[in-house]
């Protein structure tokens, strides 16, 4: 893939939008040129069909030669059998310059939003960017399919305007000077379209991120009797995209009218001057039918060139949206190489920032009444965030480490536990990480029981009629919380990561459930690093080492045992109120 031409961080301007347009113009210029070259021939064979009716009035019709009226006749089949090919051929070229555009564009934003990463939800709305792919990329992609027609319409507005300056030099400069002038008159609608239109594409743009967000908490919403609260806020969104589709449509109405208006008028110019010429003996009959038959050709170029205006203001707003996801900076550049070399599988990771520990090859957990000061370490001992990161894994810091090895090597497994649809088996596996260890297909799913047997979820399989090929359904709705906990669970230790971090993996499953899934962990990751933040008794007391956080500052270590004697550890793992004094 060539270089793409990302704008610099922050809103894309006019300039970067335009160049960015012309790149993805240029990536098919094959096609673009074989759509232009069949437009050309297409509209100007088109355009010359009203030259050969004239020449056939004048040579065949008025004088009554048979001869010459067959040879206009035949002349106006050839014209009509180019005209038919090249508009299949056309349009086959437009479909495709439109499709790849499309796509290309959607290809391109899903790179963005990979390369960004967790920061893309941060900067932009989850809805904003759902709206990219569902809309603005088609829109984008639908000016190059309108590339070819526009190529023949001006070429073919040429063409006849020269017919006509050398059969009537008023008429032909009445054609080649007034086309131009009208459609200049465009720019008073162009700019107060593209504000409006910019305008509705944000509140529609709010209204899919509202409508993603009632979705995906309809099951929060439901337990706390908020529907209605929501209901009125989708309603009010709704109202404003109204009122900006309204306000949009004035405007967009005189721009579709213009294509009928201008055109008409042109047709009314040139007829009734060309009825004066053959009134006056000043042209021939046939020319008088060849001349009403351009000004009817005519009407075909000026409305291209006034759908491409329309087209091209929806493709700019639509390529400003998708040069916003692509602008997007990650926190980490994850083409920058590391500057270190990657410390063995066995070595401490030390979150100075806190003063946590974590020794190698062992399982430690880290408590903290304030899950997010847990989570925070986590965080960066993964070094997820944006910023510079002072952790250390066997003491290099992570960040002299090449991003994709530290990735690779230091898992973190969020609380929110997010399934995506697809069989289940590559859902907690996956297709690369499933083709990567030998054995096949029976090797990995033995390696997915094992896991699922350490997350206390083989009930879950089983289920399933189709085992392993099931399905999982969008976002795993057909599971509980709990359920899909557990899944995440799987999917993380088949990960099979050296240093392995679980935030709060348990919180959602019920206590009998959680004993099961303590123990087995701790066989299935033993001599392995792994971190788990957890208030849980039952996890604490498999783990080798236990670091209690107050303040976001380690306040003890130790064993589970041991910290049971330390008054605030107590109140966070058993909930007691006791006095320290």
């Amino acid at each position: 893939m060539r270089e793409i031409p990302f704008p610099d961080p922050g809103r894309p301007d006019t300039r970067s939008t335009l160049r960015f347009m012309v790149w993805i113009g240029r990536e098919q210029w094959r096609t673009q040129l074989l759509g232009a070259l069949t437009g050309m021939v297409w509209m100007v064979s088109i355009a010359l069909i009203p030259a050969a009716l004239g020449k056939g009035v004048d040579e065949g019709i008025v004088p009554g030669d048979l001869g010459g009226l067959v040879k206009w006749a035949l002349a106006l089949l050839v014209l009509g059998a180019i005209a038919a090919s090249t508009a299949a051929a056309r349009h086959f070229f437009a479909v495709h310059n439109w499709l790849y555009a499309s796509y290309r564009s959607a290809q391109l934003t899903a790179e963005g939003a990979e390369r960004a990463g967790p920061v893309l939800t941060r900067v932009m709305p989850a809805g904003e960017v759902v709206t990219v792919f569902a809309n603005d990329v088609m829109r984008l992609g639908g000016l190059y399919d309108a590339m070819g027609r526009f190529a023949g319409a001006v070429t073919s507005y040429v063409v006849v305007g020269a017919i006509l300056l050398a059969a009537s030099p008023p008429l032909g400069w009445l054609v080649l000077a007034g086309g131009p002038v009208m459609l200049a008159s465009l720019t008073l609608i162009v700019r107060p379209l593209q504000r409006r239109q910019a305008l509705q594409r944000e509140e529609a743009g709010r209204l899919t991120t509202l409508g993603a967000d009632t979705v995906a908490g309809l099951r929060v919403l439901r337990g706390i009797g908020g529907e209605q609260t929501f209901l009125r806020r989708y309603e009010e969104q709704s109202q404003r995209v109204r009122h900006r589709g309204v306000h949009v449509a004035g405007i967009q109405a005189a721009l579709d009218s213009a294509q009928v208006l201008l055109p008409g008028i042109f047709v009314v110019l040139v007829t009734w001057l060309g009825a004066r010429q053959a009134i006056a003996g000043e042209i021939s009959a046939g020319q008088l039918v060849a001349f009403y038959g351009y000004t009817a050709f005519l009407t075909m170029p000026l409305q291209t060139a006034i759908e491409i205006v329309d087209r091209g203001i929806r493709a700019h707003i639509a390529a400003d949206k998708v040069l916003r996801v692509l602008a997007v900076t990650p926190d980490h550049d994850a083409t920058r190489a590391g500057t270190a070399a990657a410390p063995g599988d066995q070595a401490d990771l030390a979150d100075p920032l806190s003063g946590t520990v974590v020794r190698g090859g062992l399982l430690t957990a880290i408590v903290s009444a304030r899950p997010e000061e847990s989570a925070a370490v986590a965080d960066r001992l993964g070094r997820h965030g944006p910023g510079p990161h002072q952790t250390t894994w066997g003491g290099t810091r992570l960040d002299d480490l090449a991003i994709g090895d530290v990735r690779r090597r230091v898992v973190v497994s969020e609380p929110d536990p997010r399934l995506f649809t697809g069989v289940v088996r590559d859902q907690l596996l996956g297709a690369g990480a499933r083709d990567g260890h030998t054995g096949g297909t029976d090797h990995a799913d033995a390696r997915v029981l094992r896991a699922l047997e350490a997350a206390s979820a083989t009930d879950l399989l089983e289920a399933l009629p189709d085992g392993l090929d099931g399905t999982v359904e969008e976002r795993g709705r057909s599971y509980s919380g709990g359920q899909r906990q557990r899944l995440a669970l799987a999917r993380a230790l088949l990960t099979e990561a050296p240093v392995l971090v679980l935030v709060e993996p348990t919180s959602a499953v019920d206590a009998h459930t959680e004993s099961r899934i303590a123990e087995r962990l701790a066989d299935h990751r033993r001599g392995r690093t792994t971190v788990v933040t957890t208030v849980s008794p039952l996890l604490l007391g498999h783990a080798d080492e236990v670091v209690l956080l107050e303040d976001g500052l380690v306040a003890a270590r130790g064993t589970h045992r041991d910290l049971l004697g330390h008054a605030a550890y107590r109140r966070v793992v058993l909930r007691t109120e006791e006095d320290e004094s």
